[in-house]
């Protein structure tokens, strides 16, 4: 199966040296800029351009890892109209492909991306959708040469999913950031944290979300809440968003006990 790249940014990236290593052959990558292309095209082993104008024809896939503001306009400049194209976006249906060209669909991996970071895409949720049969059997297809836990879902199961990786993932990872930068004022290491964070998440799998809350919030306890309101009291943002953090647990506390 011949694939092009269409985007060299962090799910790009990865897509494309994980399928090269599951022997599919990268026939292009295209990226708008060009250290982007020129570094994920050595690494694949393939040719690359800037210029949407260049694309080859003749791919079995054209797989576009862009960001979600820029996908229409990127579809627009394709030249190339055969081969299934297909999205990774979480939050984009697969129509927006449906006035340029025929055999279309969706490749979502639900995993975060960074170039500096391996991953396992073994267990990654991979998340596929195509407008008929013989489109979704070659998604299929591909997917499960990545990894061994394939979705078949609609545009509205994937969105909320999306919606709900903000929540567990780039809010989550904000907290850690604020949770570093208050450590560093007491001139702490964000390392002492790890362990409560990994334990966190694994209480969150064995248990449920729910279940596993605990903290000052969780037990009501009035007098420490106080205490760390006062000692936000120089930063009215962070105490605002602890103030919403702590009545959304009392909010979910008083639900679950009903």
């Amino acid at each position: 199966m011949n694939i092009v790249c269409i985007g060299a940014g962090n799910v790009g990236w990865h897509l494309a040296s994980h399928l090269a290593e599951a022997d599919f052959t990268i026939s292009q990558v295209v990226s708008r800029t060009m250290d982007h292309a020129h570094k994920l095209g050595q690494l694949v082993n393939a040719p690359y351009t800037t210029s949407m104008s260049e694309v080859f024809p003749g791919a079995d896939i054209y797989l576009y890892a862009v960001p979600d503001h820029q996908l229409s306009s990127v579809i627009a400049q394709n030249p190339i109209k055969t081969g299934i194209h297909c999205h990774t976006a979480g939050s984009l249906s697969m129509d927006i492909f449906a006035e340029h060209v025929e055999n279309y669909g969706v490749f979502y991996p639900l995993q975060t991306f960074s170039k500096q970071k391996q991953v396992d895409f073994h267990d990654i949720p991979i998340l596929i959708e195509a407008n008929n049969k013989h489109n979704l059997h070659l998604l299929q297809k591909m997917a499960s040469h990545l990894s061994n836990n394939i979705l078949l879902t609609t545009f509205q199961q994937r969105q909320q999913l999306h919606l709900a990786a903000v929540f567990a993932c780039n809010f989550s990872n904000n907290l850690f950031t604020i949770a570093d930068q208050l450590l560093k004022g007491a001139n702490l290491p964000f390392d002492l944290l790890l362990p409560l964070i990994r334990e966190t998440v694994e209480k969150a799998a064995i248990l449920t979300p729910e279940t596993a809350q605990t903290g000052p919030a969780a037990r009501k306890d009035t007098d420490v809440i106080e205490m760390h309101l006062t000692m936000l009291e120089n930063d009215k943002q962070l105490q605002t968003l602890y103030r919403l953090l702590t009545d959304n647990i009392l909010k979910n506390k008083a639900t679950v006990s009903k």
